[in-house]
């Protein structure tokens, strides 16, 4: 294994968006959704507590619904060719999301390594997640040192692809970060600014980091 890259999901490959948007659309809560976005971004819930009140809008949910929903997204395009191109390569590809993982696993079938999100219990939810099972930014860092552990790669070998406040973080960690339609603050701090509509694009400045550290 040479090098990983690592994605955020909502925002970055699901442009515009995020899944809890789309899950609630779906089931006409979108505003109460909306709501609840807003007072996260404020501060006013962790994303334990935000995992909470989701879960009650997600009420009923059914895992063929989930993956109707996902495929009705539109995902940033040349996904699954980057995804190939990393395999390719004998690269490895992580997405790390504090978004619901009953959404999330379903990027295995774009051709992603490896998903890890927030853990809920499985459908329809009878029961609450664990508080520990909500990932936070801060467990994005955590997640990538265990996996580039597992892979026996240096720091050096990842580059991040991100676009908002959850990927701070990591950005701060990593030695190459790519901004993807991001907001201020996380193209303040990326190595690269992309903006496009087409992951391939961001890829292409992910790989040059890499390139010009020399050991690829």
């Amino acid at each position: 294994m040479t090098a990983l890259h690592v994605f955020d999901m909502d925002g970055t490959l699901l442009p515009g968006t995020t899944a809890s948007v789309e899950i609630a659309r779906a089931f006409g809560r979108l505003p109460e959704l909306l709501d609840l976005e807003r007072a996260f971004a404020a501060g006013g819930l962790t994303t334990y507590e935000f995992a909470l009140a989701a879960r009650e809008l997600y009420a009923g949910l059914t895992s063929g619904q989930v993956r109707d929903i996902f495929e009705r997204c539109h995902w940033i395009d040349g996904l699954e060719q980057v995804m190939a191109d990393i395999r390719s390569r004998g690269e490895w590809s992580l997405v790390v999301t504090m978004s619901p993982n009953f959404f999330a696993d379903f990027l295995l079938t774009k051709g992603v390594h490896e998903v890890r999100a927030s853990s809920f219990p499985p459908l329809p939810m009878a029961q609450l997640p664990h508080e520990r099972d909500i990932l936070t930014p801060a467990d994005k860092v955590r997640i990538v040192d265990e996996v580039r552990g597992q892979l026996g790669l240096d720091l050096n070998r990842c580059v991040g692809y991100g676009d908002s406040g959850s990927d701070i973080p990591l950005f701060h960690h990593l030695p190459y970060s790519v901004a993807v339609n991001a907001t201020a603050s996380v193209r303040a701090i990326a190595t690269v600014v992309t903006d496009c509509s087409d992951l391939r694009v961001a890829y292409r400045a992910g790989r040059a980091c890499l390139d010009d550290d020399g050991t690829d």
